[in-house]
């Protein structure tokens, strides 16, 4: 990657027009993140955030300026190009799950595998070690209604990183868990981020998060306000 950076941003500016008058979601984020780390945007409802990862992540434009995932510029891509690079390289965890509910745990988590060059047997290996890490394996042939809360963010944790993706973006991802759930999920992600290598950036506004960081960017009014290194991010338990 350029100058060793997964993802760069340069007077990166996000515009919405809101009738008469528009909407500075980003207002000038000079950013850079290199592999490995363990980072989050934090801040208030309406500071940007999650705006900054759909960018970043190529499901979004920038206005103007420039932001650079995997040495591609997201506002130089085709559509065809952004889900080439989503779907090679990006992993992303939501609030909300995001589970297909027709589909058992084994067919949610092999989606995105569905899409690359993988063949059934190598489908087959990938997810049962990605459910394996998330401590799921015993449940691959239930479907998300058999599921708890916990259980459905650790499929979606497993989904994520089922094709070992350089980057997981993952927005308010404990937003609807309790205060256990929320710390196991965070363990099963920081063991990743330290096994795997996979950078890690988070959206969030929960304490719970923000005690595993190992950076944090705050976020104000759609300005990076501040940026600062966490030499005492909680250690998760293995």
């Amino acid at each position: 990657m350029e100058n060793t950076y997964l993802i760069k941003t340069e007077k990166l500016v996000k515009v919405y027009p809101m009738g008469q008058q528009s909407l500075v979601a980003l207002d000038g984020i000079d950013l850079a993140f290199t592999e490995g780390e363990f980072a989050g945007l934090v801040g208030p409802s309406g500071s940007g955030k999650t705006t900054l990862l759909n960018i970043i992540g190529s499901l979004d434009v920038p206005t103007s300026g420039s932001a650079m995932t995997m040495g591609k510029k997201i506002e130089e891509l085709s559509h065809q190009e952004a889900a080439e690079l989503r779907n090679k390289h990006i992993g992303f965890i939501f609030q909300t799950f995001n589970l297909l509910p027709v589909y058992n745990v084994f067919e949610n988590v092999e989606f995105p595998l569905l899409l690359l060059e993988y063949t059934a047997s190598e489908r087959k290996r990938a997810v049962m070690e990605s459910l394996e890490r998330v401590h799921l394996q015993d449940r691959w042939k239930s479907k998300p209604s058999q599921l708890s809360g916990g259980q459905s963010q650790r499929v979606a944790i497993a989904r994520a990183i089922v094709k070992k993706p350089a980057i997981v973006l993952a927005d308010e991802p404990t937003a609807n868990l309790d205060a256990e759930n929320s710390h196991n999920v965070l363990r099963i992600m920081e063991n990743l981020n330290r096994d795997l290598g996979t950078t890690f950036l988070f959206s969030t506004h929960d304490e719970k998060v923000i005690g595993y960081l190992r950076r944090k960017i705050s976020l104000i009014d759609g300005k990076a306000a501040k940026d600062e290194k966490i030499t005492d991010a909680l250690k998760g338990s293995n």
